[in-house]
Formats: structure tokens, sequence, C-alpha cells
């Protein structure tokens, strides 16, 4: 077993998804595209859905991105959330992934199953493609997911030397988990760095900074 918070392959993520990694310039509809989504998803979840937000790069303004939303689902349970959500979800195109857990910050000592979750995705659909991220409410995975949204929001200034860092990814590498598995890393920069402006401010989770 590979020790806590050390680099690990995605090996259920690179034998689902394959294709070639598109970054593209930022789409201001994004914004109003990933609120509507998360309605919808509200409507058709809760319960046992306690909070639904759009998540990832394309929720940060002025961010290229791949153009695929992210949703994150906050939960209190994740076996209820997997047996409620996997019937609706497939009637709106999701597959679930057998992928179940996020990757864990390099250094941090800490219980892989603290970062578990449940993953469904969308693609080639006529309505956007999409991942759904589903979390424990108040667990390490989820708030990582919302901190870097927020903090990305908040320096804007940030945003095009991650953006350009993501393209030049997409161009040197031919796969999603090999692009995530260098990307992780970077991300754990990103979140080191935020942790203190989240201390700094009073930042917490599901109430966004003015």
């Amino acid at each position: 077993m590979a020790p806590k918070g050390c680099f690990r392959p995605r090996l259920a993520r690179m034998a689902a998804d394959t294709q070639h990694i598109v970054v593209v310039a930022h789409d201001p509809a994004w914004h109003t595209r990933g609120l509507a989504l998360a309605a919808e998803l509200r409507s058709k979840l809760t319960p046992p859905a306690v909070h639904i937000e759009h998540i990832g790069s394309t929720a940060i303004p002025g961010m290229a991105a791949k153009p695929v939303f992210d949703i994150q689902i906050s939960v209190t349970d994740l076996a209820e959330a997997e047996r409620a959500f996997d019937q609706p979800l497939a009637a709106m195109g999701f597959s679930r992934s057998p992928y179940q857990h996020d990757h864990v910050p390099a250094g941090l000592d800490a219980d892989p199953e603290q970062w578990a979750k449940r993953f469904w995705s969308r693609r080639a659909h006529t309505d956007a493609d999409c991942n759904l991220h589903v979390r424990l409410l108040g667990s390490p995975n989820e708030r990582l997911a919302l901190l870097f949204r927020d903090w990305f929001c908040a320096h804007p200034e940030a945003v095009p030397a991650y953006a350009h860092f993501k393209a030049l990814l997409a161009d040197a590498v031919s796969d999603i988990g090999t692009y995530a598995d260098i990307k992780d890393p970077v991300v754990d920069l990103v979140i080191t760095i935020a942790n203190s402006w989240a201390a700094e401010t009073g930042w917490a989770p599901h109430r966004r900074m003015p």
C-alpha cells in the first residue's frame, strides 16, 4: 500500500476516460449554465442532497478549462446517496464510476477514507458534459473543492498563470488520468496558500466571500 498523501495513479479514471484533453478559453456563459445545472440536479436529487454547487474551473471567472462542468453534491451518507441517485442520474444520462476516492494532498497524514466520494459523469449528451462529485458534508475533500474555487475567485490575478499551466499540460499529455496526476500537486500548492487566506479571512464552506 502506498504511504498516506503520496502520488496515486488514477487507474479507474484512466480506463474510463482516455479522450484527448482540450482546454478552451473561459466562456462567461459557464456561470449561468453551472447554476442551471445545479438547480436541475437539486430538483431531482433532494433529499438526500444537502448542498449542490458549481465548482471547478468553469466556476471561476476568466479561467480556461475543459468544457466539462463540475458539480459538487454534499451529503451525509455516501451509501444512501449512491442508492438514491443512481436511477435519477441514469435517466439524465449519467454513469457512475468505480472511482471512489479523491487525491489526498501530498504530505497530509490522513486516512484516505476521509477523502471518500461517489462520482458520476456524463459525456456526448444533448445537455452539457458534466462531472458529479458526491462528497460527505464537512469532509476535507468537500472543503477543498469549495476553497479552491473561492480562493481563485478572490484572487483573479492568479487565474492567468494557472490557466496557462493547464493549457500547456493538456497539450503535453494524452489522457485524463495523467493530466490529473500531474495537476494534483499544483492544486496542493494552491490549497496551501488558500488555507492561510481562509484562516485570515474567516472563510468557511458554503459561505461565499463578498
